[in-house]
């Protein structure tokens, strides 16, 4: 017989399953669950850009399109981040289509990270940057932002963090869970400490349109200083409510995406065909459906958050995403415990902190991207849990 502990890959045998699914694993096995845990928006993918992805199939565009995506879907894109965030990019060379940000997030990783390799992560964070670092042979450098610092990387934790070893900074922000961003300011302080290396930066702006301060979205790639080192990671799954089509994008300076197109051609081949004629859809004439999305995630922010603070959870008002993130530490329990208890005892289900790195025990994180009824019923049931402590 096979030992399979012998065949299987070790870095992958030692990296742990997704913490936020565990409780849902447990959910789906339970009645009458309410849940704030999946970060997947409630709305349904606006209608034009359906029925452009029909039409799509009706006219039998159903075969293979070039690796770096549809011409004009890159031109689209081109044109998009330019009015909106005022960034540059090639439709030709530097804008790469892919199967989700997940997959544009793996391949520049991959793409630039070497055996021993240092990449510094801010966490509380997305689940995926340590377990692809350690899968590209990189060491993850971890960042424990705090509340009190607006879950933002300072210029101090990130000049403590920087050896001769450290090839990419990632920016993960708007954040996923805490609902953080990085403003001008930020991004300023750190173009000025990243001056004289080659450090890249990989911005994951998959939450960009979510975004609820009074300037909006900054990318760093809208800093000059930054330009020339940063690949910028975005997508249709939030900002257009398109999670189920799979399609994101990453854009760069040419040379790091000549390398990342090749890992591409060879992994995907290139992203499906019928979202990518509906994200040109997306692209061109959905401004106001996305603006009506985020005016409804804006309510359900302010709601959300008043509702915790006043259950005596301390919560800050997050800045974007659609995530809050109280603090859980004055019941006395551990973010899995409370989580836990909540899920069997009251059947909400909600993400302990720590699933998104050690920095976040005592937090929880709850999804906004829920109807007012579905909040406030959660809510409510929260309530009774926190009076049986």
């Amino acid at each position: 017989m096979i030992d399979y502990s012998t065949v299987l890959n070790d870095t992958v045998k030692e990296i742990k399953p997704s913490g936020i699914r565990k409780f849902f694993d447990i959910a789906s096995t339970m009645d009458d669950v309410i849940s704030l845990g999946v970060g997947e928006p409630d709305f349904q993918t606006p209608w034009q850009i359906r029925k452009a992805g029909i039409m799509s199939l009706e006219k039998g565009k159903t075969k293979y399109t070039s690796n770096k995506g549809l011409d004009n879907l890159r031109c689209e894109i081109s044109n998009y981040l330019s009015r909106k965030y005022n960034t540059k990019y090639d439709p030709q060379s530097e804008i790469l289509v892919t199967v989700g940000g997940s997959e544009a997030i793996d391949a520049v990783i991959r793409a630039v990270v070497s055996p021993g390799d240092e990449v510094i992560i801010p966490q509380p964070s997305y689940v995926c940057y340590e377990p692809i670092t350690l899968l590209a042979g990189g060491k993850p450098v971890i960042i424990e932002t705090k509340a009190e610092d607006e879950f933002k990387v300072t210029k101090k934790q990130l000049l403590n963090s920087i050896t001769d070893k450290t090839k990419v900074l990632i920016l993960p922000y708007p954040c996923n869970p805490t609902g953080g961003v990085m403003e001008r300011k930020d991004l300023e302080d750190i173009a000025e400490i990243l001056k004289d290396t080659n450090i890249i930066v990989l911005s994951d702006e998959i939450y960009s349109e979510l975004t609820f301060t009074q300037d909006g979205h900054i990318s760093p790639a809208s800093i000059e200083e930054l330009y020339e080192r940063t690949v910028t990671i975005n997508g249709f799954s939030k900002a257009f409510s398109m999670t189920g089509w799979r399609l994101g994008f990453a854009c760069g300076p040419k040379e790091i995406m000549k390398q990342v197109t090749k890992i591409h051609q060879f992994a995907i081949m290139c992203a499906p065909t019928t979202s990518q004629y509906a994200a040109v859809e997306a692209l061109k004439n959905c401004d106001e459906a996305v603006q009506n999305m985020h005016d409804e995630y804006n309510i359900r922010r302010r709601l959300i958050t008043k509702g915790f603070n006043d259950l005596g959870l301390t919560c800050r008002e997050p800045k974007g995403a659609f995530y809050v993130f109280p603090s859980i530490k004055s019941t006395g329990l551990s973010s899995d415990e409370f989580c836990e208890k909540l899920l069997n005892e009251q059947h909400v289900a909600v993400v302990p902190g720590t699933a998104f790195g050690l920095g976040g025990e005592g937090f929880i994180r709850a999804s906004y991207c829920y109807s007012t009824e579905h909040i406030l019923e959660a809510l409510n049931r929260i309530s009774k849990f926190l009076k049986t402590l």
